[in-house]
């Protein structure tokens, strides 16, 4: 499972200076030395870290530098704990009658219904689409969230609509 855990700084665990190097397979500890997982792929400002059971992606400055190693303010136990409870929060979150925020943050719509794997949306518009669970993001505080404006989804809507019935 990919997760991005946001806002560690939020949860009190960001260690006072970013980490000046990361590359992948560098060695994340916890501040007594050790191990939480491995670094497997950097993001842009994220790293991708594996622990023993889960792997995600955290932001950068949540790690310093020290002794060739990324210095992490959890021990593998609390952050696997952290990841759990984060992902626990989400699934929950993503459920019939929640608003369904954009890139913007504005409602783009509702969840009508969640059936399996996928999720159905009613539109500002007044248009649904339905989609996979995996194109939204539940959030711990019970938002949801997806990457498009609703300017895009109508348009993804649309071209579907046009799509299925030969252009017309």
């Amino acid at each position: 499972m990919r997760l991005i855990l946001g806002t560690f700084a939020a949860l009190g665990i960001a260690l006072a200076a970013p980490a000046a190097a990361q590359s992948v397979g560098m060695q994340v500890v916890d501040t007594a030395g050790a191990p939480v997982g491995t670094v497997t792929t950097i993001q842009g400002d994220n790293l991708q870290v594996k622990t023993d059971k889960h792997e995600v992606l955290v932001p950068k400055a949540s790690f310093t530098l020290n002794e060739g190693k990324l210095l992490f303010g959890l021990t593998q136990a609390q952050f696997n704990a952290k990841i759990e409870e984060s992902t626990a929060a989400s699934a929950k979150a993503i459920a019939a009658g929640a608003t369904v925020n954009g890139t913007a943050g504005s409602a783009v719509g509702k969840i009508e219904a969640v059936e399996g794997a996928n999720v159905t949306v009613s539109l500002t518009s007044g248009k649904r689409i339905q989609l996979p669970a995996t194109a939204l993001r539940g959030n711990a505080d019970g938002t949801v969230t997806i990457g498009y404006t609703a300017e895009q989804l109508d348009t993804l809507v649309n071209g579907s609509a046009s799509s299925a019935t030969g252009g017309k």
